[in-house]
């Protein structure tokens, strides 16, 4: 009897199909998807219309799109490079690795005096009296008054993008103590570390990593009476600029190396959010 049954059937039968279109036609009395889309939105006043109108009858991708694969990114990313150097092949811009094979950041020994230096700090100066648009002392004897102070509220948006090289900094907190207390003036700064030249002629390469600096910006202008912004700015004498930003009116501001650590180029394009800081 089992034998009879079991040769009754037939396995490899083509499936009864419909007479129109030759198409397979499955039905239920209660199809899985109507079911599903009606369960799932069950929460709605009337699941039932939300599926006759934003489902049914529409195709809805089930799966997720095919991303790009690794290499067709990197060739991309290839092809991306090489025409940002032709730019600056064609601009006269040189590289970080051109500068390197040059030796265009190496200094000479004798070379290497804070004194020289010194009026590339007075054009920093300048630069920054400008850039925060400071105001020279109205008072006739020097005094300063609440209407000269700059207010520090929008100094903050600009000193996060402006060039830090020929400013005087100085390590306030870090985790190695062989550097707390060591200043000096930026003569060059890169992506993680400040090369600055001390006032014993020494140069030094601090990392920003772990490190909190210091650094002042004078508290009034320091451009002549009769600057004009269309007028280039004047480099000093290294006899006219013997002083510093801390001989006079100044203000002082903390920066995080942790959260610095970009070249002065990034940071001008640069969008920063507010974060905590852990304390060192």
């Amino acid at each position: 009897m089992a034998e009879s049954s079991r040769r009754s059937i037939d396995l490899y039968k083509d499936l009864a199909s419909s007479t129109k279109n030759n198409r397979l036609r499955l039905s239920s009395t209660s199809p899985f998807t109507p079911t599903f889309v009606t369960s799932s939105v069950s929460q709605s006043s009337d699941p039932t219309d939300i599926y006759a109108t934003r489902v049914h009858g529409r195709k809805v991708v089930l799966e997720n799109p095919v991303k790009e694969s690794r290499e067709k990114k990197e060739r991309l990313e290839r092809k991306a490079k090489q025409k940002a150097h032709k730019e600056r092949k064609r601009l006269g811009v040189v590289g970080r690795r051109e500068a390197r094979e040059k030796a265009m950041w190496k200094l000479d020994e004798h070379q290497a005096k804070f004194s020289i230096f010194l009026p590339l700090h007075h054009l920093w100066m300048g630069y920054m009296s400008e850039l925060l648009g400071l105001n020279k002392i109205s008072t006739s004897t020097g005094i300063p008054t609440t209407k000269d102070m700059p207010s520090t509220g929008s100094m903050h948006a600009k000193l996060l993008k402006a060039d830090l090289n020929g400013s005087l900094i100085s390590v306030r907190r870090s985790k190695n103590p062989c550097l707390l207390d060591l200043s000096g003036l930026v003569i060059h700064e890169s992506e993680n570390a400040f090369k600055v030249i001390t006032k014993e002629d020494r140069v030094k390469l601090i990392p920003k990593a772990n490190a909190v600096f210091v650094f002042a910006v004078p508290l009034f202008s320091t451009l002549p009476s009769n600057y004009d912004a269309s007028m280039p700015l004047l480099i000093p004498s290294a006899e006219e600029s013997k002083d510093t930003v801390l001989d006079r009116p100044h203000i002082e501001f903390e920066l995080y190396g942790n959260q610095f650590r970009f070249r002065s180029a990034d940071r001008a394009g640069r969008k920063f959010k507010h974060k905590e800081t852990i304390e060192l």
